[in-house]
């Protein structure tokens, strides 16, 4: 998210912490130790995808840390949801590149699989595709990817999907005490409504914002950049 914490850093500062704990607490915990050794408290906490559910983790277990939670692209609070996830990517990937990602999801869940790094790359551009509406140019918003340890990805991951199994993950909403904003691609194939009903049931002071033509990366998307940015401006000056 590099390309928009700096167009974002103009009035105001900036964090962009990196996660490498290999647990779901452990990387709790690391963010709250930033955020407390590093940000004026309490702040503006913004998480895409995974880091939606972490951030609104964080703003539940740590609510004297957040101001205000901004959720971006965040994945279905409820189990229900999920199988629709898988169903909206494969539409958009060829015959070939359904069966790639489903022969890379096989080799990252096997144990005996060697350089997962590799795949876990490779699933990650496969799911870019698939999940993008309309992408701006790699010169008006460079991906700076970073490295993603796919080790991580698998243990963290695993923990964070069963939070959301037995319903954890969505309680923790009750202790949540700041407004939340969620902002949704209406083309992410995370189901908006996965995340807009759940929370709306559940978060005292909760507002929720449909981006048209927009996919899971709103900086990315050439049709709703513009429009995401204003929004964010506009939540960050609130």
């Amino acid at each position: 998210m590099a390309p928009l914490a700096k167009a974002l850093s103009g009035n105001r500062g900036i964090l962009e912490p990196l996660q490498t704990a290999h647990s779901l607490q452990g990387q709790v915990e690391e963010l709250r130790s930033v955020l407390n050794s590093k940000a004026d408290i309490p702040i503006v906490l913004i998480g895409h995808s995974w880091g939606a559910w972490l951030s609104y983790i964080v703003a539940a277990r740590y609510p004297q840390l957040v101001k205000k939670l901004i959720l971006v692209g965040a994945g279905p609070f409820e189990a229900k949801y999920i199988n629709e996830i898988a169903e909206r990517r494969f539409k958009r990937l060829s015959e070939e590149e359904r069966e790639e990602f489903n022969s890379i999801m096989n080799l990252l869940n096997d144990s005996t699989t060697k350089d997962k790094d590799k795949y876990h790359a490779r699933l990650g551009e496969l799911a870019f595709k698939a999940d993008t509406y309309d992408s701006i140019t790699d010169q008006a918003a460079p991906r700076e990817l970073v490295h993603n340890p796919g080790d991580i990805y698998q243990s963290v991951w695993t923990q964070a999907a069963e939070l959301r199994r037995t319903g954890k993950l969505l309680s923790l909403g009750a202790h949540i005490k700041c407004p939340v904003v969620a902002i949704h691609g209406e083309h992410d194939p995370h189901p908006a409504q996965g995340v807009q009903k759940p929370l709306s049931a559940i978060l005292e002071d909760f507002r929720f914002i449909l981006l048209k033509q927009c996919g899971h990366d709103p900086w990315h998307e050439k049709q709703a950049r513009e429009n995401y940015c204003a929004i964010l401006e506009q939540e960050l000056a609130l």
